[in-house]
């Protein structure tokens, strides 16, 4: 048996070990902050994590939200010597938090675990352009519907899975990068054209996707008034 096949991937990112020590956040903790050092990389059994920037003026804006089966602040394998975002707990969290040496060790020595690690790096830079084209050239609403799909796991393996029910409107602004009111509007737009329910529970359907896939949305060429009520899940 070689070395490949003698090494259990699921074992290492499951139970702590040398080097690894798994973490229970709860909502609202958090992870590390911007300007800290940077001596790990963090992934994600379940849960989901906020990447956010701030600043010198004080203005914060969420540059990231991460999921299940997710690594994050993986900059301090590149010299990265401080963190450039902060990291929050969206939800109660289980994370393993993996030591930089331990992380360039198993990296080095299991090709499996390379893999894995490199097709995450991948996916997470097509989703970083993704999110630029989103901001630079998307409506409100899109911006909107793309992280409501996002949120919801839409196209990943396994089923949708509803947001939880105290995501509140001041975080999908920050996430859109928009304005509470804005965001309400568009919520209870999509609530009227049966595109998520909110009973406690936000779920979306697939049906939501019809608005990123229309040059002009189902919404229309609607826009909200200059004082949008501020009714909805917040």
């Amino acid at each position: 048996m070689n070395r490949q096949d003698s090494f259990d991937l699921h074992a290492f990112l499951g139970s702590a070990s040398e080097g690894c020590t798994i973490l229970r956040c709860e909502k609202g903790e958090t992870v590390f902050s911007q300007g800290a050092t940077a001596d790990s990389v963090f992934y994600i059994h379940w849960g989901d994590v906020t990447l956010s920037v701030s600043s010198r003026l004080g203005k914060d804006a969420i540059v990231a939200v991460l999921g299940r089966h997710e690594f994050f602040g993986e900059g301090c394998l590149s010299h990265q010597p401080r963190r450039m975002a902060t990291a929050t707990a969206l939800v109660e969290c289980k994370i393993m938090r993996i030591e930089k040496t331990r992380m360039a060790r198993v990296l080095h020595e299991e090709p499996s675990f390379k893999e894995l690690f490199v097709s995450h790096l991948l996916a997470r830079g097509i989703r970083n352009e993704e999110n630029l084209v989103d901001q630079l050239f998307n409506a409100t609403e899109k911006r909107l519907a793309r992280v409501l799909l996002l949120l919801t796991n839409f196209g990943k393996e396994g089923r949708p899975e509803p947001i939880i029910a105290d995501i509140g409107e001041e975080t999908l602004a920050d996430m859109v990068g928009s304005t509470r009111s804005r965001v309400s509007f568009f919520i209870n737009k999509f609530q009227e054209l049966g595109f998520v329910h909110y009973n406690g529970r936000l779920e979306v359907h697939s049906s939501l996707l019809t608005v990123l896939l229309h040059d002009t949305p189902p919404i229309g060429r609607l826009r909200p008034p200059a004082h949008a009520p501020r009714d909805g899940i917040g």
